[in-house]
């Protein structure tokens, strides 16, 4: 059976940079600026007028918005996912989850505390107080999860946490498929809504478009994003595409390398080493309008703007709707996809999901089409990376951290981390300030990547 994903004969994610200015919110850096809702309510966004035409006219298609408004809306997420990943580190166990909404990417971030309200607008968001903390949610739903993975639950195609409701959520087509679920799960009913649905999802797979890969002389894929391994250059794409072992031709035939690691199902990713005869570049094609660059990996937030590139139906864009979803394919259960309204089909299997410049993940499977519109899930790239220990391919980074990186120093920056601009750390005995929003990966320690961080 045919495979095919996003053409990537230059490889990896899609847009402009989109540079957000530096934060001194409350909960971020730990001192609050003198106005810091009105910092939050006034992106920065250098570099947003690079921005992919391609990007540009599918977000004028699906969401209706003219260039500057895509501009500034993407602007207005990158702070906001900023302004969020540093009260989640501050609100601790009374995080709840945020989200945002409308074109001004407004904030709302959950607590479990009403005491925590005050910091929460401090930082320019909207506080809302829930009864469930977002670790309650994920408990749950991980252990729906860990049913799935003995065994593909029938009549459940699809199970998430929904932060706005507060709530796990499962699709069934029958009310008896979800209730044996939750009780072989031991998951309490007053924490589940559940939804009928006849959604039958499937891998996006067959069909063919776009600069492909390979696999063994026969079945083929597309590339997702570049990455490194140490001095090792290779991609990422969905793990249904391949398993370890097989080999690969590029789009042009060529020899090209070799599956390292694939995961599917359970989690839909997978990394090939290529040969030398292939550069990796921070970019993905543009189906016409150019290639667009890739400058990190920072997770938009539920409710942003998200765009998807494809071999089969080019660009199409939506917006997030939840994290850490379950779904059922026919070959089993995958855990920890991103839910999303953005349309695909047969083929677009692997392709980029985007939003603003920061590469968020490779499209696995969903139902509908671009057609009549559907759903779509996408398996997130931080957690690819991480499990083989890669680095994205971006510009402005290091494309060749040391394989065995050297013991670190000390201090408070730790890879894997999800940094905001302005937030200020220690390596060493040395300070830093944050320039741009980012995931940290191994080797981007901040005396080694300018472009991220600023000796202070």
């Amino acid at each position: 059976m045919e495979s095919s994903v996003l053409r990537r004969r230059a490889l990896a994610a899609c847009t402009a940079t989109v540079a957000v200015g530096a934060l001194a919110l409350a909960g971020l850096t730990g001192s609050a600026s003198a106005d810091p809702a009105s910092q939050f309510r006034t992106p920065t966004a250098t570099g947003a007028e690079q921005l992919s035409p391609g990007l540009l006219k599918a977000m004028r298609r699906d969401l209706g918005l003219t260039a500057d408004e895509a501009r500034s809306r993407i602007g207005h997420e990158a702070r906001a996912a900023a302004v969020a990943a540093g009260l989640k580190r501050s609100l601790g166990a009374d995080f709840a989850g945020a989200r945002v909404s409308g074109d001004d990417a407004a904030l709302t971030v959950a607590t479990t505390d009403a005491s925590d309200a005050a910091r929460i607008r401090e930082a320019g968001a909207r506080p809302v107080v829930v009864e469930r903390s977002q670790a309650e949610l994920d408990s749950a739903k991980a252990a729906l999860d860990r049913v799935a993975l003995r065994r593909a639950p029938e009549g459940v195609p699809v199970w998430y946490v929904d932060v706005a409701a507060n709530r796990v959520v499962v699709q069934a087509a029958r009310a008896s498929a979800a209730d044996g679920f939750l009780a072989e799960a031991g998951v309490a009913r007053d924490v589940v809504t559940v939804r009928q649905s006849a959604e039958r999802p499937r891998t996006f797979t067959d069909l063919r478009g776009g600069d492909a890969y390979y696999m063994n002389g026969s079945g083929r894929c597309s590339i997702g994003f570049p990455v490194k391994r140490g001095s090792q250059s290779g991609f990422v794409s969905a793990g249904h595409c391949g398993t370890p072992g097989v080999s690969t031709s590029g789009y042009n035939q060529q020899a090209q390398g070799s599956f390292q690691g694939s995961t599917f199902p359970g989690r839909d990713y997978s990394w090939v080493a290529t040969n030398t005869g292939w550069t990796p570049r921070a970019l993905v094609n543009g189906y016409g309008n150019g290639d667009v660059t890739v400058t990190g990996s920072t997770e938009a937030l539920e409710g942003a703007s998200i765009c998807r590139s494809g071999s089969t139906t080019g660009w199409h864009c939506g917006t997030v709707q939840q994290r850490n979803t379950s779904v059922t394919y026919q070959e089993g259960t995958v855990s920890g996809v991103t839910r999303t309204n953005v349309c695909a089909e047969p083929g677009d299997s692997g392709g980029s999901f985007i939003s603003g410049s920061q590469a968020q993940g490779v499209t696995s499977g969903g139902s509908g089409n671009c057609s009549q519109g559907g759903t779509t899930y996408f398996q997130p790239v931080n957690p690819a990376l991480q499990a083989y220990g890669l680095t994205l391919v971006t510009n402005g980074t290091p494309t060749d951290p040391p394989t065995d990186p050297p013991t670190e120093p000390g201090g408070t920056w730790a890879a894997g981390t999800t940094y905001a601009a302005g937030d200020v750390v220690t390596y060493g005995s040395d300070s830093y300030r944050c320039l741009q929003p980012h995931q940290a990966q191994p080797g981007w320690t901040p005396p080694n990547v300018p472009a991220l961080w600023q000796h202070v």
